[in-house]
């Protein structure tokens, strides 16, 4: 995991974070996103997965 980043949304009342991922695969070794919106306190929670 080499990049991360993490970008604040607000939409009406609710606020909500998107996360991305970069993550390596291990068959071909080229990397891949994996792009999520969720609420800001899950972020750590979804970046520490593998």
């Amino acid at each position: 995991m080499a990049k991360k980043s993490v970008a604040s949304l607000q939409t009406g009342s609710k606020r909500l974070s998107k996360a991305i991922k970069m993550i390596k695969s291990p068959k071909t070794g080229a990397y891949t996103f994996v792009e999520s919106i969720m609420d800001p306190k899950k972020v750590n929670e979804f970046l520490a997965k593998k």
